[in-house]
């Protein structure tokens, strides 16, 4: 028997509160996955609150298709979660529409349930930084900001070259760097561009404050990948995702530099 890490099927239930439960493998026998189904409702919630923090907005259908729950059983922990606060609920812009009918709703988490997620320390890390800018003027806050960068992306080389493959896959890189220190980050092909995307930060509420912690985020990224990166959206100023526009197309005047 062969253990695959990713579930074909979770359990429906509708109760439990799952900001931080996991969900359980799946065996595989002769070659044919086996569903596993996960008894504890809270680990239902769990899948379908990872999913709005790491793909929200998202509509019910795609939440469904991806867990392998009913219409109903998907609503019934979207409305939970709509009731209690952590999520909301809009409609989704038209070029995001397949096909005729009544526009689909999108899901995402509101700031409470992103709050629940985890903000270690807040509170003293608040204090502790303006205890520093206090002693050490904002010189001070902006050198912690950055060194705490430099650490997340220590393994991180500057990119070789600025041509479409090596931008994306450096974006990649940095994105996996970040999850690992807890930023849930992924990247998507935008246009002529690629995003980088957190979905979850772990020092947002610090950063409402000291907003020195997002721009040495920024100037790290700008500095790894080569080229102007643009800041599109923030959690700290209430976004759904931390999101970070990298131009794929050259500048003009590069183009013309070289032609």
């Amino acid at each position: 028997m062969k253990t695959i890490g990713t579930p074909t099927k979770i359990d429906e239930g509708a109760g439990g509160n799952a900001m931080s439960a996991s969900v359980e493998p799946v065996a595989q026998a002769g070659g044919v996955p086996v569903s596993v189904a996960v008894s504890h409702d809270g680990h239902t919630r769990a899948a379908i609150v990872r999913l709005l923090l790491e793909e929200g907005p998202i509509t019910a259908t795609a939440i469904g298709t991806k867990l392998e729950l009913t219409a109903a059983g998907v609503r019934r922990h979207l409305d939970a979660l709509i009731e209690a606060g952590e999520a909301r609920a809009a409609t989704s812009a038209s070029w995001q529409q397949r096909g005729r009918g009544r526009p689909a709703k999108q899901y995402q988490l509101t700031p409470a349930g992103r709050g629940k997620l985890g903000h270690a320390y807040d509170d003293l890390a608040g204090a502790a930084m303006r205890q520093l800018r206090e002693i050490g003027g904002q010189s001070a806050i902006e050198e912690f900001a950055r060194k705490r960068v430099a650490a997340i992306v220590a393994g991180v080389d500057p990119a070789a070259d600025r041509d479409t493959e090596a931008l994306t896959d450096k974006a990649e890189e940095i994105a996996d760097v970040f999850t690992s220190a807890g930023f849930a980050a992924t990247t998507r092909k935008v246009g002529n561009g690629v995003q980088i995307c957190q979905h979850h930060c772990p020092v947002s509420h610090v950063a409402e404050e000291f907003p020195e912690l997002c721009d040495a985020e920024l100037h790290a990224f700008r500095n790894l990948l080569g080229t102007h990166v643009q800041r599109l959206a923030t959690i700290a100023n209430g976004d759904c995702a931390c999101t970070t526009h990298v131009p794929l197309t050259p500048p003009l005047s590069a183009k013309t530099a070289t032609g």
